[in-house]
């Protein structure tokens, strides 16, 4: 037999014996979440529930549902289980208005019943493997939606909470009749709250409430978890065709590293003189590549936090598209020296009033987006500026540099 086959048969022999005593608990004044009267918060925890559609899970007699809707307004579902609770609670409530008795398995029940604006469990959840109810709660809840669970923390022995998720053995006590074993999950208030996240709720608070002025062992534990919202629907995008798309564009960046010296330059294999910088590899930010470029080519690092980036300059050269990025670098570390297998060494300081020919193009295009002053002389690009400093300013000067 499985553990809540043997927690259900528990619990029809507990309603048949309070059948057989013609016993009926009083229909509340005010709801209580723990087995003494007054300890604790009211219905003032599940909200405002009036006219809303309310879930009371393992109901028993039903007599708290009956209290919500005649006190408060609220349209209640009473479920459980067990066939005699279920008979108890039509018995004596059937013809109550704003109240419907199912007698099912919550969790078979919420895969087909509308979603309910708040639910609760008085001691009974712990019934049941929170594996398997709490994500039907989940979806049987509106976003948003509070659910308040009221479960045992120390039992009349002194017996206080698992550490584990897994059920034990509890008794059942009623006068003189034979205790009833059942096997329940009695948990730590920290085992409920990663369960609850784990299954789509956000844990408001956990109280424990204990009989006031006695000596008594049991603690109860009172949960307020709300149903997280859904996230926002997620919108797709896919590629026009299968095939690559046909290379038409280069993108590169160039960094400006200015020092007391004057401006960082290197001769290309070419011939050229160029800033450190070249191409954006996949998945770069631009201010990533800066600085891959920057240690690659002169050995000099900086972090994104060093780095300005100027705007986009967009020209043709034969027939490509070519974007290039300007950059400040603002502080960094090292001294500039030719890397091994690197295009581009021979490293040297050079003042802005005394900048040699030979600029490459694209560099010059960089310095003239920074400095329009500058006399130099390149092929036109088009400057989108993120920033449009026209002058050398603080923010430009080197702020770290190793000597």
């Amino acid at each position: 037999m499985s553990v809540e086959d043997l927690n259900a048969d528990a619990c029809a022999v507990y309603g048949r014996r309070q059948l057989d005593r013609a016993f009926m608990p009083p229909v509340p004044e005010r709801l209580n979440w723990a087995p003494w009267e007054g300890v604790g918060p009211g219905a003032e925890i599940l909200g405002d529930i009036a006219g809303r559609r309310v879930l009371d899970i393992g109901s028993g007699t039903g007599h708290i549902a009956v209290h919500l809707a005649r006190a408060h307004g609220a349209d209640m579902t009473a479920i459980d289980l067990s066939p005699t609770q279920h008979q108890r609670a039509v018995g004596t409530h059937g013809d109550v208005p704003g109240v419907r008795f199912v007698q099912s398995d919550v969790v078979e029940y919420l895969r087909t019943a509308e979603p309910f604006d708040a639910a609760y469990a008085i001691g009974t959840l712990a019934f049941t493997d929170p594996h398997r109810a709490l994500p039907a709660l989940r979806d049987g809840l509106r976003p948003g939606a509070p659910l308040v669970l009221s479960l045992i923390h120390t039992d009349l022995h002194g017996h206080g909470p698992a550490t584990t998720v897994a059920p034990r053995e509890q008794l059942i006590l009623l006068r003189d009749d034979p205790p009833l074993p059942t096997q329940m999950w009695v948990l730590a208030p920290r085992l409920w709250e990663a369960l609850l996240t784990e299954h789509g709720f956000r844990v408001e608070s956990i109280d424990l409430l204990r009989r006031p002025g006695e000596s008594g062992t049991v603690v109860q534990q009172l949960i307020r978890a709300r149903r997280i919202p859904d996230p926002p629907r997620r919108i797709s995008s896919r590629s026009r065709t299968a095939r690559p798309p046909t290379p038409h564009g280069a993108i590169g960046v160039g960094a400006i590293v200015l020092g007391d010296r004057g401006l960082l330059l290197g001769r290309h294999r070419h011939g050229t003189l160029e800033l450190p910088g070249g191409t954006v590899e996949p998945g770069e930010s631009l201010e990533e590549t800066v600085i891959r470029e920057l240690a690659e080519e002169t050995g000099l690092t900086a972090t994104t936090d060093g780095v300005r980036l100027l705007g986009t300059l967009v020209d043709h050269v034969g027939g490509v598209v070519r974007v290039t990025v300007g950059a400040i670098v603002t502080g960094w570390q090292g001294q500039p020296a030719t890397q091994p297998h690197e295009s581009v060494g021979d490293w040297t300081w050079n003042p802005l009033d005394q900048l040699p020919d030979g600029l490459f193009v694209c560099s010059a295009q960089i310095l003239t987006a920074w400095r329009p002053d500058l006399p130099i002389d390149h092929t036109p690009a088009h400057f989108t500026p993120y920033a449009t400093p026209t002058q050398p300013e603080a923010a430009d000067r080197p702020r770290v540099q190793a000597e």
